[in-house]
């Protein structure tokens, strides 16, 4: 079934025989109504905001929301909660800027100076393993997932600390006679006039979307979210599933630390405190559902905008970073409440409804990879009889 045959099949869809349901279309697409708004407003409020340099200078910030958004969807569409995204972020920064600064070898009195492709891997290995841990804390040892990340959260921390001494690295730019410069391309330098970061945001959100819309990857994600035990006694595997969605968040949340200390030029272990909070925030005003089984990529990238243009604009025209802090917590709270409302009404529908609904799609509705393939619903069927 194509996405607009879904669509109109939708109780909410704006044309359902000929009928116009302007507050359904207000709701479902409210992460983009709230951008156009937010440009709208500030633009009037000052006169440099709506202008294309500012734009994208406030793109490659919302970059590393964005990245973070995105290994978060992934979690959350399982059902999960990845709270060590932000302590991630802040290890993978310093990690790589001590493999700029050099690595002593005291027993052979050498000091090893990587290019930046190899510092790019190895963080991202590290993000990789931390999503690991993640995973199979949560997956195989039933640990709840908020207490498993919530104690990387403070170890990953922890880490950075120690390996600084709370002190940062700074001067990351690298030397020509060492072979490890490149590393500031990442975040100071444009291709086509658009920032390498943004590129990579771009990048990333294509690979995930492919993902969850073309692969039984991307099914087996929403399946779990859906129903982890039918799902399971479908065929899916579920713990490794679980698994991969925490490491695929790791790595995500070490990109984003790469991008952010290239943009810095210096790499502290208290960066990214608090981004979890703004990732979570991120996939929530996209429209997605904390309980899982329902959100897409498209949306998770609106609600990063939302929230990035919305703190560049109150900096912009010189509102208190302490009331910042009020604005950006108002709108969490009006998108939770948006997405219970979203959501009470599919909840509340008869069982027949539902079960017919469930023999034909996952939970989720969202997006295409929601809907598996007859083959799939057969053996669900089997299963069930």
């Amino acid at each position: 079934m194509s996405d607009t045959s879904q669509a109109a099949s939708r109780p909410g869809f704006p044309f359902p025989g000929g009928q116009f349901d302007l507050g359904r279309m207000l709701l479902d697409g409210r992460a983009f109504f709230a951008l156009i708004a937010i440009i709208v407003i500030f633009s009037i409020l000052s006169p440099v905001y709506f202008s294309t340099n500012n734009f994208l200078t406030m793109s490659s910030h919302v970059a590393i929301f964005g990245l973070l958004s995105i290994g978060m969807l992934l979690v959350i569409l399982t059902g999960g909660i990845d709270l060590s995204v932000g302590s991630t972020l802040g290890l993978a920064g310093v990690v790589a800027g001590y493999l700029m600064q050099g690595v002593q070898i005291d027993a052979l009195g050498v000091v090893l100076y990587p290019p930046v492709w190899v510092v790019v891997i190895l963080t991202c290995a590290l993000g990789a393993f931390v999503g690991a841990i993640n995973g199979v804390l949560i997956a195989y040892f039933k640990v709840p997932a908020f207490v498993a990340t919530l104690g990387l959260l403070y170890v990953a921390r922890g880490a950075a600390l120690l390996m600084t001494d709370g002190l940062t690295f700074n001067n990351l730019g690298g030397s020509a006679e060492l072979g490890n410069t490149g590393f500031e391309w990442l975040g100071f330098n444009r291709l086509f006039g658009v920032p390498i970061g943004v590129l990579v945001l771009a990048a990333v959100a294509i690979l995930v979307m492919l993902m969850l819309n073309r692969t039984p990857f991307g099914r087996w994600v929403y399946s779990t979210g859906g129903n982890a035990r039918a799902a399971e006694l479908s065929g899916v595997p579920v713990k490794r599933v679980q698994v991969s969605v925490y490491v695929l968040s790791g790595i995500c949340a070490a990109i984003a630390g790469l991008v952010l200390s290239s943009q810095l030029t210096s790499a502290g272990p208290t960066a990214g405190t608090t981004y979890e909070l703004t990732a979570i925030a991120g996939v929530v005003i996209g429209g997605a559902a904390l309980a899982g089984g329902r959100g897409n990529v498209r949306g998770t990238l609106l609600g990063a905008f939302v929230i990035g243009f919305l703190s560049d604009g109150l900096v912009i025209i010189g509102v208190s970073s302490y009331w910042q802090t009020v604005f950006t917590g108002a709108v969490i709270v009006l998108a939770v409440l948006l997405n219970s409302i979203q959501y009470k009404g599919r909840k509340k529908q008869p069982p027949a409804a539902e079960s017919s609904k469930s023999a034909s799609r996952p939970a989720s509705p969202d997006a295409s990879p929601s809907s598996p393939s007859s083959h799939d619903s057969a053996r669900e069927q089997a299963v069930g009889h």
